[in-house]
């Protein structure tokens, strides 16, 4: 092993003496000083040969502290983000409209994940009457998914939304615009006025706007599910909805 890089001949050098100084024998403490005086190539790469699992600790050690620093920089974002994530004009909302605890779920209808969560999200308005829930349209699926999220958007126009969502999220259809509007009138909507509708620029600029948002939250998948200032990524069942929202609830 040859070490080429400066800077990673610095943080090696770095690494090695600062773990060596966990060391318990004087035989290694030794070493260590010795190490201290002499940071060469030779000396790291005999140092870490003798010791490789310095490095799986060091990077364990790493991304644990990284791991910690981006949940807290994400508690923050939350914390300055909450009359977008709870007030938002364009969001749709369901269950209790003053409800006390608001859940929040970005979603695009492509995602299998979104998909498999969509029955826990209605059950649990069904089974919680605290919980109002924010809709985020965050389409991450290419041009389909952003098509399915207009024409969601779009419903509010006739009253429809809540239904018209289930039955995207229940369905397994492309997401072309036929299948959609499809979808549509299955649920009650008029096609044309719903076609029409869609492509008003300003669901594109909604879209955009939750975008922004997931992104200043370090959102990049989907669903995201947000309560209070707890941000959970992923799947989540009905059991773990109602922790979610328990935890909001304690805090309160």
């Amino acid at each position: 092993m040859r070490i080429e890089n400066t800077s990673m001949r610095v943080v090696l050098t770095t690494l090695a003496v600062f773990l060596s100084g966990c060391a318990t024998t004087a035989k290694e403490t030794k070493t260590t000083l010795a190490l201290s005086q002499e940071p060469t190539d030779a000396a790291i790469e005999r140092y870490i040969r003798a010791h490789p699992e310095v490095i799986e600790q060091s990077l364990q050690g790493l991304l644990a502290k990284r791991e910690a620093e981006l949940k807290e920089r994400h508690k923050a974002a939350l914390a300055t983000k909450q009359n977008e994530l709870l007030h938002d004009p364009a969001s749709p909302v369901s269950g209790n409209l003053k409800g006390e605890i608001t859940l929040v779920e970005f979603y695009d209808y492509r995602c299998g994940f979104c998909k498999k969560a969509a029955s826990a999200v209605t059950e649990l308005q069904k089974v919680d009457p605290r919980v109002r829930v924010v809709y985020k349209d965050f389409p991450i699926l290419g041009e389909p998914s952003e098509l399915a999220a207009k024409a969601a958007l779009a419903s509010q126009a006739q009253g429809k939304h809540q239904v018209f969502h289930e039955a995207l999220l229940a369905s397994h259809a492309d997401m072309s615009k036929e299948a959609i509007l499809k979808i549509a009138v299955a649920v009650g909507l008029n096609a044309k006025r719903l076609e029409a509708d869609m492509v008003n620029p300003k669901w594109q600029a909604v879209i955009e706007k939750n975008r922004t948002l997931a992104r200043d939250l370090g959102i990049s998948g989907t669903p995201g599910f947000i309560v209070g200032n707890e941000l959970v990524p992923g799947w989540l069942d009905l059991n773990g909805l109602k922790e979610l929202i328990a935890r909001a609830g304690h805090g309160r």
